[in-house]
């Protein structure tokens, strides 16, 4: 019976409700120890009648073992894991042992997802989680994942956690405070649960208790003494605590002793606790003793404390020798059983002193988890291992992996004070190799872009391995392009070219490529962008890539499509989604320039999602940047400013100026599109500012027509004179149609007459070459605006309906506005009407969803390759089937060929 709880109830019997007509969500329950939050997942679970029940509860001994949770969560359906696409099936196996190989937590999450979907086709699903406070960060990191994508599933998630989700780990899922029982709720539970109080003890009770269930009834349970007496100020929390110590003081040594290993032991085991009680001499009277005193809680196979705060208490109040003596027994009983890492860690729970065979034991154990995937569990067993490694070395190499293994997990800060204790123990050059050049990778993401360049260069050149030599020297390549320093640039492809080759031709190959990126002399386009083949090294291969806006600068956009696309499908193809998260917003940044703005959106759209998920801050203002775009041109101003902010919020501190140049840029786009052209001007002006935080040459030539077009609407002819001269030096180095073709629009900008015209004529030739529509119809619009200035309104209308025929099909909501009074002006009626009417729009994952289901791909061929769920694909089909007027996958197949014709 719960009293007090009609909000709570109500909340879960809607999410319940909602799950089995098919609306999945997911709630975490919330607030102090004892308030009552394993009493409603009890209540949930009563409740759900037809639903298959999978739970898992978070304990302290296996906060440390990687994917304990998630095993503990998934093991009643593991015989259904060969039915998952093959990646997500060996990512699953991988994850717990039962395979060879590595997971990322990414790819483990749209496994989980995949696996729970498959299940909830025959009834739904609900997923309880207790004491999500102490399971493993990697089963977190999935179950959060799996959370915040519920949403076309039959699957409910319910977990309980101490701390507010909105700030933590379970950040984007629903938070529910459970707050304490008002006073009716609380004098109602006693009435019914303790009516042997007198009023006087009762008050007493609901002095002391606050509202908490688990205080008012310990609290009951104290027939002689007014359990507020002492201090008034303590909260129930301190309260609860001196009386579980208390109570437990009155026992006989044994019987602590015992409660003591159950606490030690946490998982539950009632036969690794019987095991190690019989060694340590435990009879069966001191059982019976705890279980009479209404301590233990047994069922079956197992044993546990009667609450989390009575483990905490008993632990913490035992004397250090007593809890050694506990965890010393526990590894001598688990030293049979085919549970090494578990015995290594109660050896070093056991251990004060420098021990080499311990720190051997954690350190193996730390390789084990990290070949399954799981970096925060690797990272704390390294730690400890380093801190029993009599070796000061050895024990610098092994902080080295620690923090490497922390950084992968997400966990900057930790990575930085580990590196610092390897630092001060081993050789620099080993410390760089064993933590992949992490000084260096620390500051690139977080810090000030010069100095990450400087440690980039410096680590680059001491590491062992010739591989990782070369990712570091790229690292800083893109740290001087970040920062647009020529100087800088030059001092890596220095670095960069005294390096030892890799062996790999693929990869030398693309090491020749990067010198031609940006500040040197292109010997041809074409070596800009070097043809790949599939290689074995996507992480190194991910690196040497040429970055997006260069190769949209140099007109290249194709070529660097087909290499990121087959980067990206092979990140796919083998799980690697970290080095997805990084592939997509660059595909999503040339898909914007071609014009395939359904793409870019969902290309961004994906990457910001992986990039939340990994806490990649670059990967999040990259989508962001190409989202800003987006909505500066299809939204309007409003939408991109809210997204432009996000950017600046988000930026790390060292303030990079690529991104911020990006950032200027599209608010410039967005400013000119609303009309606002001095705005804008002064917006795009911040490209070229020397000093300036958003000064950056890539940037300034992709936004010259733009700053030129705006600087001339707003009178500002005078400041157009450097933007013409960068822009027509960039066409002539680069022989690139779109800067021909911009070159000479901003030369019609500016010129009269007869000049204008053939400019203009120039001008849509080189666009249309670079196959940029949206640029050629932006061309066409001030083709057509001059036209229809000089009185030739006939052949202004033609280049005016071209532009407008461009803009409706993109989107481009404000450029349509704009093209549409010109129309008027030029003396063509009804184009509003014409602009207004037309079929629902997908939205790009439903436009990428139908494309795949057109090619002949299953629902389940299409969740594999997008990391949603079968269900997913399915619900969104449907919204095309309606959008579209169709009702067949042999529908979709014939429009996607009448398309293509």
């Amino acid at each position: 019976m719960l009293y007090g709880r009609d909000r709570e109830t109500a909340e879960l019997g809607r999410l319940l409700d909602a799950a089995q007509r098919g609306r999945g969500g997911a709630c975490v329950l919330w607030g102090d120890p004892g308030i009552g939050k394993t009493a409603l997942l009890r209540y949930i679970e009563g409740r759900a009648e037809g639903v298959a029940i999978l739970s898992s509860r978070g304990t302290r001994s296996e906060s440390a073992v990687a994917f304990a949770a998630l095993h503990e969560l998934l093991w009643p359906v593991l015989d259904r894991v060969d039915a998952l696409p093959a990646p997500q099936a060996a990512a699953l196996r991988a994850a717990f042992g039962l395979g060879e190989g590595g997971t990322n937590s990414l790819l483990l999450g749209a496994a989980t997802l995949t696996l729970l979907s498959e299940l909830a086709r025959r009834r739904p699903v609900l997923i309880l989680v207790d004491d999500a406070q102490w399971i493993d960060p990697e089963s977190a990191s999935c179950l959060a994942f799996v959370a915040r994508r519920l949403r076309t599933e039959p699957i409910a998630l319910v977990a309980t956690d101490q701390d507010d989700p909105a700030g933590g780990r379970w950040g984007g899922v629903q938070g529910l405070h459970v707050e304490p029982l008002d006073e009716t709720a609380a004098r109602e539970y006693l009435r019914a649960e303790h009516a042997e109080l007198t009023e006087p003890a009762a008050k007493a009770v609901l002095r002391s208790a606050h509202g908490n269930p688990l205080a008012l009834h310990e609290f009951s349970g104290m027939a002689d003494a007014d359990p507020a007496e002492g201090d008034n100020t303590l909260s129930p929390g301190p309260k609860l605590r001196q009386a579980f110590l208390a109570t437990v003081a009155c026992l006989p040594r044994a019987a602590r002793t015992l409660l003591l290993l159950i606490a030690a032991e946490d998982r539950g085991d009632l036969g690794t606790v019987s095991t190690t009680a019989t060694a340590l001499e435990i009879g069966a009277e001191t059982w019976d003793q705890v279980v009479a005193g209404g301590f233990l809680d047994l069922s079956g196979t197992r044993v546990s404390l009667r609450h989390p705060l009575i483990r905490s208490v008993i632990y913490e109040a035992a004397l250090l020798p007593e809890r050694q003596a506990v965890h010393r027994a526990l590894a001598a009983a688990l030293a049979g059983q085919d549970d090494t890492d578990r015995r290594a860690w109660h050896l070093a729970e056991a251990t004060l002193e420098p021990d080499a065979e311990v720190a051997d034991l954690l350190h193996h154990s730390a390789q084990r988890a990290w070949a399954r995937g799981g970096c925060a569990a690797a990272s704390r067993a390294l730690r400890r291992s380093a801190e029993l490694t009599p070796d000061a070395a050895q024990a610098g190499g092994r902080y080295a992996g620690a923090a490497r293994a922390a950084w992968e997990s997400g966990e900057s800060e930790c990575a930085r004070e580990l590196l610092a204790r390897a630092q001060s123990r081993a050789p620099e050059a080993a410390v760089a190799t064993l933590s992949g050049g992490l000084r260096g990778l620390l500051e690139f993401v977080h810090g000030e872009q010069a100095r990450a360049h400087r440690l980039l260069l410096a680590e680059a050149l001491i590491v062992e391995d010739p591989r990782l030599a070369v990712q570091l020297a790229c690292l800083a390549l893109r740290a001087a392009w970040n920062i647009d320093s020529p100087e800088h640039w030059a001092q890596a492809l220095d670095v960069l070219d005294d390096l030892p080759t890799t062996g790999d031709d693929q990869i030398d190959l693309l090491v020749k490529g990067v010198r031609h990126w940006w500040f040197e002399e292109a010997l041809s386009g074409g070596q800009v962008m070097p043809g790949i083949t599939r290689g074995n090294d996507l992480d190194l291969i991910t690196w040497l890539l040429v970055p997006a806006p260069i190769a949209i600068a140099w007109g290249l956009e194709e070529q660097a499509r087909a290499c990121y696309q087959g980067a990206a499908d092979r990140s796919k193809e083998t799980g690697v989604l970290s080095a997805l998260a990084f592939l997509l917003p660059q595909l999503g940044m040339i898909d914007m320039m071609s014009g395939r703005w359904a793409e870019a959106r969902l290309n961004a759209s994906e990457g910001f999602r992986l990039g939340e998920d990994m806490g990649a801050c670059g990967v999040i203002a990259q989508c962001l940047n190409v989202m800003g775009w987006l909505a500066a041109t299809t939204e309007g101003e409003t939408a991109t400013e809210e997204l432009i902010r996000e950017v600046q919020r988000r930026r790390p501190s060292w303030s990079s100026r690529a991104l911020m140049g990006a950032s200027y840029w599209h608010q410039g786009v967005a400013a000119l599109g609303a009309g606002r052209a001095e705005d804008a001007s002064d917006l795009l002006e911040k490209l070229i500012t020397p000093g300036g935080e958003a000064r950056h040459s890539t940037f300034a030539v992709l936004a010259a027509a733009d700053a030129i077009e705006a600087a001339v609407r707003a009178g500002r002819q005078e400041t157009t004179t450097q933007w013409v001269r960068l822009i027509e030096e960039w066409a002539d180095r680069s022989g690139a149609s779109w800067a021909r073709g911009a070159a000479f629009r901003c030369q019609a900008l500016t010129a009269g007459g007869a000049e204008a015209e053939t400019l203009y004529t120039l001008a849509l030739a080189g666009y249309a070459a670079a196959d940029r529509p949206f640029d050629h119809a932006r061309t066409e619009l001030l083709y057509g605006e001059w036209l229809r200035r000089a009185r030739r309104r006939a052949q202004a209308r033609g280049h005016l309906r071209a532009a407008r025929e461009t803009f409706a099909r993109l989107g481009a909501h404000d450029w349509l506005a704009r093209v549409t009074i010109e129309l008027e002006l030029a003396g063509e009626a009804g184009t509003q009407a014409e602009q207004d009417s037309g079929p629902t729009p997908l939205t790009p994952q439903e436009a990428r969803i139908a494309r795949l289901a057109a090619q002949g791909l299953t629902n389940r061929e299409i969740a594999a390759s997008l990391s949603i769920s079968p269900r997913t694909v399915g619900h969104h089909l449907s919204s095309v089937f309606l959008k579209l007027g169709i009702t067949s996958r042999g529908e979709l197949r014939d429009r996607a060929a009448t398309r293509s014709e």
